[in-house]
């Protein structure tokens, strides 16, 4: 009885950690570097990797070379703690802000809840 206690208590643990690392944030691009696949949104840097997706605010998939200095974008993505950056997920290029009361007309918006970074 006290190992399943035990054992509960660290996955449990182990589900919070995670949650803590994960990163939704909405920002304007203020500079992309496609050949080091990074960018910087909010002053904060994000890197994409072979495993990352791009979508437009449809949730149709596109490539990376639409992201652009001034556009803005909705970022799902992992806290790298040691190199202080956020790997990204999922990049959706947004038309502009989108407000709270817009956030109903997004897919992603619905998908996910909203954490501001």
């Amino acid at each position: 009885m006290v190992w399943v206690f035990f054992f509960v208590l660290i996955i449990s643990f182990l589900t919070f950690a995670s949650d803590k690392d994960v990163v939704r944030i909405q920002g304007r691009v203020m500079e992309v570097d496609l050949g080091n696949r990074m960018m910087i949104v909010n002053e904060k840097t994000f890197i994409w990797d072979q495993n990352t997706k791009f979508y437009n605010e449809k949730c149709t998939p596109i490539t990376v070379d639409r992201l652009r200095a001034k556009t803005w974008v909705y970022i799902e993505g992992v806290r790298d703690t040691f190199k202080k950056r956020v790997i990204a997920g999922k990049i959706y290029l947004l038309p502009k802000h989108i407000s709270e009361k817009e956030k109903n007309l997004y897919c992603f918006f619905n998908e996910t809840k909203s954490i501001e970074d």
